[in-house]
């Protein structure tokens, strides 16, 4: 009835291991009562500094409403503040708080444990080649790209990558 090719589907093999990725981090830090949502606002936060809430919305591909209730508990436990932007005072900048650091050490734990297992037995060459395929890919889908740069930090294993190392 419904018929697709998946096995040749470059698409189906990079969201089905994302999917696995996101789970298996997502898993790894509820055991520190940490949710993946509040792990990816403090990645695009560590990524790109300080933005507006509507920015940092975008980037999640969230509503604005839905990322207001994590951004209300991350303001509440002390891990992000929000001002008022000095253009536009209906805007509000997110920056994370210092006393984020120790949850951040968390994250970056259970993320460095997930890369680990993600890329047990494929050696640096094996690596490199997942990389520049990758970036191949992202390069052909998007416009003035550069082979190898990394545009945004939506993905667990770039956002992973980059922010940690």
């Amino acid at each position: 009835m419904l018929q697709y090719d998946f096995e040749e589907s470059i698409g189906y093999w990079i969201f089905s291991t994302a999917h696995v990725l996101t789970q298996t981090l997502n898993e790894q830090l509820a055991a520190h009562d940490i949710t993946y949502r509040q792990w990816e606002v403090l990645v695009f936060l560590a990524w790109a500094g300080e933005m507006t809430q509507s920015e940092l919305a975008a980037q999640l591909r969230i509503e604005a409403p839905t990322l207001a209730g994590v951004l209300d508990r991350m303001e509440r436990d002390g891990w992000i503040q929000r001002h008022a932007d000095p253009q536009d005072r209906r805007r509000k900048i997110v920056s994370p708080t210092e006393r984020v650091e120790p949850v951040w050490a968390k994250m970056v734990a259970c993320a460095r444990e997930v890369r680990a297992r993600a890329t047990a037995g494929l050696d640096d060459e094996t690596l490199a080649t997942v990389r520049d395929a990758l970036a191949r890919v992202r390069q052909n889908l998007t416009s003035g790209g550069e082979p190898g740069q990394v545009n945004d930090p939506s993905g667990v294993d770039s956002a992973d990558s980059r922010a940690t190392d």
